[in-house]
């Protein structure tokens, strides 16, 4: 389906659990495309939902895909909500990226809630979906999705950092386009923070009142997973058995220690990522960090450009949006140079209302 102009919506669950992202998006398609949000909005998780989420991936296969079910229904109202409040029409399609309950590309699955042709049959919308299923079956890491995003809308920088769950980067090197997993950001930061009784450490101000504990900063830094070469991508099965186990090891530890060393964790691996001189747009929830991005700024020798509010929070929306317009019109969406799966490819699967 090639048209001179696309109105989707895309729409984005982070591992953070901070709720779903959903833009509105007009795309015109050209060498360097142009996009407009006209609309964008971030639905908080109810408590139930954060509940559920959290703990889901431990439960039996059975619950898994009940709740798969109820969450596909839930996300429906969600958008269909968001599609009256902004009194959206002509939509010509819903491109989601769904909620990640397991990611193990080393394994060959992966898997997000609200993957579901239901949910094109409860919105009454054509559905874009499960991005990652068929890069992983190619071989793939199954992500990072974003890097055609940066190259189609973003190719006056460098490279492109997202702060969210996990930091990833899109870069070019030796005339190749890679990106990658850097490391866990807001699933440890928010982890933390909860200990507190927060939903997540404002600007960073509680692990800038901390003190570093460095036997378990050089304990972070030599985690296996920063020692190998791309592609490779993070899962928070990787934050479960790498990162707490190392941080239960000093949990008489005051929380905000805890926080300060897991930030100025965060900012080295981020700092050695990027050469002088470099222009490097930062995006994600983590971009609001203040003590973080202080902290990465004076650990690299890059330039780092924030942008506006509205792209900080739903850039990965946007791009979400991106990739369903491209797989609507069967063009590229994945690089092999990126994921390691065996070809380029048009990812993602259409639903039918």
């Amino acid at each position: 389906m090639k048209k001179s102009s696309y109105k989707v919506l895309g729409v984005m669950s982070g591992t953070s659990l901070d709720g779903v992202d959903i833009a509105c998006v007009n795309f015109i398609p050209g060498e360097k495309w142009d996009f407009s949000i006209t609309a964008a909005q971030t639905f908080q998780y109810s408590t139930l939902w954060q509940k559920k989420l959290s703990k889901l991936y431990f439960e039996s296969k059975e619950v898994i895909l009940k709740e798969n079910k109820l969450y596909t229904a839930y996300l429906s109202k969600i958008i269909l909500k968001f599609i009256g409040i902004n009194n959206l029409n002509e939509i010509d399609a819903i491109c989601s990226h769904g909620h990640t309950l397991f990611h193990k590309p080393e394994e060959g699955y992966t898997f997000q809630l609200g993957n579901e042709k239901k949910l094109a049959e409860l919105t009454g919308y054509k559905v874009i979906c499960d991005f990652r299923t068929q890069d992983v079956d190619l071989g793939g890491q199954g992500a990072p999705l974003v890097p055609i995003g940066d190259v189609l809308l973003f190719d006056e920088y460098d490279a492109c950092l997202n702060l969210g769950g996990f930091a990833n980067v899109t870069k070019t090197e030796d005339n190749n386009l890679i990106a990658y997993d850097i490391c866990a950001v807001n699933t440890v930061l928010n982890f933390l923070a909860q200990k507190n009784n927060l939903k997540y450490d404002k600007g960073g101000s509680l692990a800038e009142k901390g003190n570093l504990i460095f036997p378990l900063l050089e304990k972070f830094q030599a985690i296996d997973f920063y020692f190998k070469d791309p592609p490779k991508s993070l899962g928070i099965e990787w934050v479960k058995s790498e990162i707490y186990p190392l941080i239960e090891n000093f949990k008489d530890k005051k929380t905000e220690d805890l926080l300060n060393t897991f930030t100025k964790h965060i900012s080295l691996k981020i700092g050695e990522t990027f050469k002088k001189d470099q222009k490097v747009l930062v995006t994600g929830g983590g971009a609001k960090n203040n003590y973080l991005m202080k902290l990465i700024k004076e650990n690299t020798l890059s330039t780092l450009i924030i942008p506006s509010e509205e792209l900080i929070d739903f850039k990965e929306a946007l791009i979400f949006g991106l990739l369903g317009v491209l797989r609507l019109r069967g063009e590229i969406n994945c690089f092999a140079s990126v994921t390691g799966c065996s070809n380029d490819h048009s990812t993602g699967i259409i639903y039918q209302p």
